[in-house]
């Protein structure tokens, strides 16, 4: 076993504080009673009761979670799909094209995808707007769950699924009660990385946005071209702290799943 030293122990230091310093620094200055965000002028939460009055930030905040529950739920279903199909459909007639048009959006910059989509809605003659965002975020998360997804099914089991089919399950029931319920915190992982995919994204977004649609991160970014508000790092500290409870959470959970599934394994073998 490696000795934990003194230069592990600075680097790691440093590395956390790179990471984790500015974020300090935005929460305690959302604190701050001065509408300057870089002088001090003593505590206060105003500014939080300031953005709940804010109704830009708001509708903003709220066109950003429809589009990120909808669009990482499709992307979700639509990569699973596409996963199982890469996975389990064996060599068909356009696999290479298809696995190509899968993956393409990993490796395509986002302005690339996001002109290439605008051009699409115009010429369709579709309204940018909520639907078109939501279009948009599902298009280029869809992969990112697939890849999710297909590390999973790489490593499952057929055996299990061959033993539901002899059972007499049809292979949409056997999909449905053996692989789904264990490739499900596969499918879970997909829908969090696409969800924050789409609460993250600012280029895509800016492109398929319309005047009567307009995300957290479009909102945020023309604010601050104007200069940063102290109602900005109230926003950035309420979504720090939902991000932190959400991944505690997550983490709490796990174990517990991990802590259950070892016990049902030592009770089996006790059996």
């Amino acid at each position: 076993m490696r000795r934990f030293s003194w230069f592990n122990l600075t680097s790691l230091t440093l590395g956390f504080a790179f990471l984790y310093l500015p974020m300090l620094i935005l929460v305690i200055y959302s604190f701050n009673e001065s509408k300057l965000v870089t002088v001090w002028a003593g505590f206060s939460t105003k500014w939080y009761g300031e953005l709940m009055q804010n109704e830009a930030f708001l509708d903003a905040a709220w066109v950003t979670l429809q589009v990120g529950v909808i669009s990482s739920t499709i992307a979700a279903v639509l990569g699973t799909m596409a996963a199982h199909i890469m996975v389990r459909g064996g060599r068909f007639f356009g696999r290479t094209l298809f696995s190509g048009m899968i993956y393409a959006p990993l490796v395509m910059p986002e302005v690339i995808t996001g002109l290439s989509l605008l051009l699409l809605f115009i010429g369709i003659g579709l309204d940018r707007g909520v639907l078109t965002i939501v279009l948009a975020h599902t298009t280029f998360s869809m992969c990112y769950v697939s890849v999710v997804v297909s590390s999973r099914l790489v490593s499952f089991d057929k055996s299990l699924e061959e033993a539901a089919l002899d059972l007499g399950c049809t292979p949409f029931q056997a999909f449905r009660l053996v692989t789904l319920p264990i490739i499900m915190p596969a499918v879970i992982s997909g829908w969090l990385l696409a969800f924050t995919l789409s609460l993250d994204d600012l280029v895509i977004a800016s492109f398929t946005a319309g005047p009567s649609a307009t995300t957290l991160p479009i909102k945020i970014f023309s604010s601050v071209r104007l200069g940063v508000s102290p109602e900005i790092n109230a926003l950035s500290t309420i979504m720090i702290g939902i991000v932190t409870v959400g991944v505690i959470t997550t983490s709490i959970i796990s174990k517990r799943n991990i802590a259950r599934a070892e016990a049902d394994a030592r009770a089996a073998e006790r059996t």
